[in-house]
């Protein structure tokens, strides 16, 4: 059974939560994080992809929550696990990890009908000291978005906090794919742009629910998805680094949903 849908669209067609709606965004993304906290020690090199997705799975289910990606659109896995060059949505499988790579997890669980959707990056053995400058410059765009949110300011503002930081480390944003409402469906409005001009955009709102997830290449931005529907890639096939947080719009800022219980968000320094 289905439960109605709670509050009401605003004249930009985002819907705005009454306050009783946080309690059941905070426990689908805790339990989404603490899904993420879960796999840390089982990426290793000599692991394949779909020996992760498995223990995903079956910590959802254990959790009470039911996968949101499994049969969405075709798709039959509880995560995406994109490694190195691969920008997001890779598809896991017999992929084994190397010493070396990176990989971003992302997970989307449904608990009592809310969700929680989140993505970080792994290593897998030894981490290469431009993968590490990639990963923590996503990191700082991602959290620099964040602090961008709070009633008044616009998504405008999240896109060129995070635009900016990136270039101004000689890095790309990825323009193919966005960030999304989200609350009792999986994709909402608004799209959230990790690109812009400052003022632009729809306003924020408290009550506002959706994720800011910006993708930053090494390399040019542009993207292509593979023969298999799913799967992109860079263009040039340098590597890429992602990071995900599901977020409430508060009367003087945010609520991330999706904050690592264990401290951990971060592979190589926690947050």
């Amino acid at each position: 059974m289905h439960r109605a849908k709670t509050g009401f669209l605003n004249k930009d067609g985002i819907r705005i939560h009454p306050a009783e709606d946080f309690v059941g965004m905070r426990a689908a993304g805790h339990l989404t994080a603490r899904c993420l906290d879960m796999i840390i020690e089982h990426v290793k090199p000599g692991v394949t992809t779909g020996e992760l997705d498995a223990r995903i799975q079956a910590f959802i289910e254990d959790g009470g929550a039911t996968s949101a990606t499994i049969g969405y659109r075709g798709y039959q896995h509880a995560s995406c696990i994109s490694i190195n060059h691969v920008v997001c949505h890779g598809i896991p499988g017999d992929k084994v990890l190397k010493n070396g790579d990176i990989l971003n997890i992302d997970v989307t669980c449904i608990l009592d009908g809310w969700f929680g959707d989140s993505s970080r990056m792994y290593v897998a053995g030894k981490l290469a000291r431009r993968d590490e400058r990639l990963i923590d410059a996503t990191h700082e765009s991602l959290m620099l978005g964040i602090a961008a949110v709070k009633p008044g300011n616009t998504f405008g503002d999240i896109g060129a906090a995070i635009q900016r930081y990136a270039e101004s480390h000689h890095m790309s944003v990825v323009r193919d794919f966005c960030g999304h409402g989200l609350g009792q469906v999986f994709h909402a409005a608004p799209n959230v742009l990790h690109y812009g001009r400052a003022g632009s955009g729809a306003v924020l709102e408290e009550g506002m629910f959706f994720t800011i997830e910006p993708m930053i290449n090494l390399g040019k931005p542009s993207t292509k998805v593979l023969a298999d529907g799913w799967t992109a890639v860079t263009k040039d096939k340098k590597n890429t680094a992602q990071f995900e947080h599901s977020i409430g719009v508060t009367d003087d800022g945010c609520e991330i949903f999706t904050l690592s219980p264990a401290g951990k968000f971060h592979p190589t320094r926690g947050a």
